[in-house]
């Protein structure tokens, strides 16, 4: 127990090397289980475009492509659940967050075999069958929310929530294909159907924005590729026609089909930047565990030195007390302006030269943490401001029975003619009381004015 008790300054230099290389090992494991969630991601949104055709034509298009993508999303499926059981480990460091998140994920899996017996059925409603696919994937992308919000790496931190938003572009974009598809297939325009069409291209051209602000520099062609790309123009076009079709109007079945590949080569575009985040990501582990491996050895190595050769100062008074003979002169350190003999003079410096290793290496540490700390804090607080300005929008949805778009336009509009940040009119949101949101609907300037008598 005392030598427990009993650590010296390079136990804990070595310990914190240590820490430091277990933490970026825990990332990489993150990072490889993130791999798989967007591969999962990709195939459940074919799965869910394809079955809304399906259903959408009574079963007439796309059963084979359907078969197809259910082979290609199980073996996913299951590659996720090992990976999900692997952080149940204790020495994984996932968070009870995390864990739950999984455990609702893996009950939303389950669901899928049911769902897709349905489907074969032709039993469920397209809206139903949607929903089910939806579920399952918004839950996939809360999980990597976490995970960006629980990096400890700056860099990596900044690439997650990246990857995150870019998530979310595809999310909206698919559930936009599955859409327009039913849509088409169905041959005559529903209202619901295309509000929820417009709204799913202002959700991703929101979800874009985020993006550009935190993506690496070199890695914004991708995107812009995305963005620009000869297929954009086409998608452009069956948008447009879709978005300014009338009510109950007659459409063209057979443009489903087209309609169908056009997006999916958006989503393969997109995908191109996806990859490439991902690659960056696993990269970028891997050589944060290199650096930290490479920092332990060398701490290990400089401490193991510093013990076998011990303060000369030291062994000069070990000598000096020793029953095999005394040395000339008392073993003094010399201090500023004393003239040491040579001998005392040279073990003064070894002795000096000892404790500023250990300065320094403290300090090395010391000012790494600090800027570590400093630039996640920022990455975190990003994450923390989108988390805030999501429930605010949840509150007015919720209470004012707004749409998620009329929500956010509701929050922009109101952070514009105050002059201030969304995420202040977010905050100042979620403080009103209900009274005060219903007057909120009448005019959403009013959302930056607090009730009376609420704090």
């Amino acid at each position: 127990m005392g030598k427990n008790m009993n650590r010296s300054t390079s136990d804990f230099i070595v310990r914190a090397r240590e820490l430091e290389l277990q933490a970026m090992q825990h990332l990489a494991a993150r990072a490889a289980l993130v791999e798989v969630i967007g591969k999962l991601v990709h195939a459940l949104q074919w799965e869910r475009g394809a079955s809304s055709i399906y259903l959408a034509s009574g079963g007439r298009s796309f059963d084979a492509e359907r078969t197809e993508v259910v082979a290609l999303a199980e073996p996913l499926a299951q590659a996720l659940r090992t990976a999900f059981a692997a952080q149940l480990d204790a020495g994984s460091a996932a968070s009870a967050q995390m864990v739950s998140t999984m455990g609702w994920v893996l009950l939303d899996l389950d669901s899928l075999g049911p769902l897709r017996a349905a489907i074969a059925q032709k039993a469920p409603s397209v809206g139903d069958a949607m929903g089910g696919f939806s579920r399952v994937i918004a839950g996939l992308i809360e999980l990597v929310f976490q995970l960006a919000d629980g990096a400890t790496d700056p860099a990596i931190s900044r690439l997650l929530v990246t990857l995150v938003h870019l998530l979310q572009v595809k999310e909206a974009a698919g559930q936009e294909r599955a859409v327009g598809a039913s849509l088409l297939a169905c041959g005559v325009c529903s209202e619901l159907a295309q509000q929820r069409f417009i709204h799913l291209i202002n959700a991703q051209e929101r979800a874009g924005d985020v993006l550009l602000d935190f993506i690496d520099a070199d890695l914004r062609p991708h995107w812009d590729d995305a963005q620009n790309s000869p297929n954009t123009a086409q998608l452009e076009r069956l948008r447009r026609g879709l978005c300014m079709a009338k009510v109950d109007q007659v459409l063209d079945a057979a443009q489903s089909t087209v309609w169908f590949d056009v997006s999916s080569k958006r989503l393969a575009d997109l995908g191109v930047l996806e990859a490439a985040l991902t690659a960056r990501l696993q990269a970028n582990c891997q050589a944060a565990i290199a650096a930290a491996r490479q920092d332990l050895a060398d701490s290990t190595g400089l401490v193991q030195r510093l013990r076998q050769n011990p303060s000369p100062h030291a062994q000069a008074a070990d000598r000096y007390f020793s029953e095999e003979g005394q040395p000339a002169s008392v073993p003094v350190l010399a201090t500023k302006g004393d003239a040491a003999p040579a001998a005392d003079a040279g073990q003064a410096v070894a002795a000096s030269s000892r404790i500023a290793s250990l300065q320094d290496l403290l300090q090395q540490q010391t000012d790494k943490l600090a800027q570590t700390e400093q630039e996640l804090r920022k990455a975190k607080q990003t994450i923390h401001d989108r988390k805030v300005i999501e429930r605010a929008k949840g509150a007015l949805m919720s209470r004012l029975g707004m749409t998620e778009d009329a929500a956010y336009r509701a929050l922009q509009k109101a952070a514009m003619d105050h002059n201030k940040r969304l995420l202040d009119v977010a905050e100042a949101t979620l403080a009103l009381t209900d009274i005060a949101l219903a007057n909120t609907q009448a005019s959403p300037s009013n959302l930056t004015q607090p009730a009376s008598g609420t704090p």
